[in-house]
């Protein structure tokens, strides 16, 4: 059960699967594992990764493509297009509460202010004003303390690094086991792809981190089914990916 005292962090959520985005075709298992204490199968399937880009630039190599890359292009910039499309003002930023389906559950509440790209943000009214995301996403998330962000998974890398206060990045194997790495401002943590993980604000006030996803195309959060389940309860559900209010 999903019980709520303050934004006080709790490891008593029962996790038992990830549920595929409505209106799309599955990419996780769909039948629970063997124990309970398990959040996800082991074979829960996530978009193939691509190759290391030691091996991919050895196999190019190999092949004889990497004499046909193309050179690079050099361009020219006014002053008013880098403001327009390429500056990001933190004061100007748009940030949105329910950015994710979690944000109405305990402990889920927290503020997304997008920067580059939209990422996996759920909300389709957060336009970023840096559109260009080749390769990466990056948004500050602001939240007070004990909140965050609850279990789930990513298709691509993602980066956390605290400008505010003291973060605790956390993750829940398969056999049940939790852990937790505890970050200070500009600390950095690099998450695999693939690994059920959440964050929380651990000092005092209101804390501000970074957060950067990786791809251009990162695919979607993948939720486990008790959160859809709970997040419909609190009005929140995911349409096509987007999310939608219901009350």
């Amino acid at each position: 059960m999903l019980a709520k005292v303050g934004c006080a962090y709790t490891h008593a959520i029962p996790l038992r699967e990830y549920n595929p985005m409505p209106g799309k075709a599955s990419k996780v298992a769909s039948r629970a594992p063997s124990s309970a204490s398990r959040v996800h199968s082991k074979t829960t399937p996530l978009r193939k990764a691509a190759k290391s880009p030691g091996k991919a630039a050895g196999a190019a190599k190999a092949s004889g493509s990497a004499a046909t890359r193309k050179p690079l292009r050099r361009v020219d910039v006014s002053p008013e297009k880098m403001e327009r499309e390429r500056v990001g003002r933190f004061k100007a930023l748009k940030s949105s509460a329910k950015a994710f389906i979690d944000t109405r559950l305990p402990n889920g509440e927290r503020d997304i202010l997008n920067v580059i790209g939209r990422g996996v943000v759920e909300d389709a009214e957060l336009a970023p004003p840096i559109k260009d995301n080749r390769d990466f996403n990056v948004a500050y998330i602001r939240a007070k303390h004990g909140c965050g962000a609850t279990l789930h998974i990513h298709e691509t890398l993602e980066v956390f690094i605290p400008m505010k206060g003291t973060w605790g990045v956390f993750w829940q194997n398969r056999d049940g086991s939790r852990h937790e790495v505890t970050l200070e401002p500009y600390d950095t943590v690099s998450v695999p792809v693939g690994v059920s993980r959440g964050f929380r604000y651990l000092g005092k006030g209101t804390g501000l981190m970074m957060a950067i996803v990786g791809g251009t195309d990162p695919g979607r959060v993948h939720w486990p089914k008790e959160t859809v389940v709970e997040a419909a309860k609190h009005g929140l559900v995911l349409r096509k990916g987007d999310l939608v209010a219901l009350k």
